[in-house]
């Protein structure tokens, strides 16, 4: 690779610390991929964040991942299915609050949240293949 090796993020943020009204969600339930912010590439603009979702290993009777708030900048959340025979069954059910109002998404999508728009709170409530989970924004940090 070369030039350019700094720019490939094979791991997790090491010693992550999440916005204080946002938990860490157990391993059985989902895996952290890969996370970007300034402090992992100084000079990024924005952060991201790339997770699994497992099957068998999620209760709908488990607190929101992330509670409601909100950001100074916009955000992007999205989670799509592993169905290759349909790339749009997400394969299992999201609840995600925007503005106060409650969506229930069996669909792989985007959604796109403005800048001080209030989002959350977010769950996975059903899962019945691997959803692949990731979100930015053009925050340098997630706060």
């Amino acid at each position: 690779m070369g030039k350019y090796d700094k720019h490939f993020i094979f791991q997790d943020k090491p010693n992550l610390k999440l916005p204080q009204y946002r938990h860490e969600i157990p391993e059985e339930r989902a895996h952290r991929i890969v996370y970007l912010d300034k402090e992992v590439f100084p000079g990024a603009d924005f952060y991201c964040e790339c997770l699994w979702f497992w099957p068998r290993r999620t209760n709908p009777d488990d607190p929101p991942g992330v509670p409601a708030h909100s950001h100074e900048f916009d955000e992007v959340i999205c989670f799509f299915g592993t169905n290759p025979d349909d790339i749009h069954d997400l394969g299992g059910e999201v609840e995600l609050w925007i503005d106060g109002k409650k969506n229930l998404i069996d669909k792989s999508f985007m959604a796109f949240i403005p800048a001080g728009t209030e989002h959350c709170p977010l769950r996975v409530t059903r899962i019945d293949r691997p959803i692949f989970h990731f979100t930015a924004g053009p925050g340098a940090m997630y706060e």
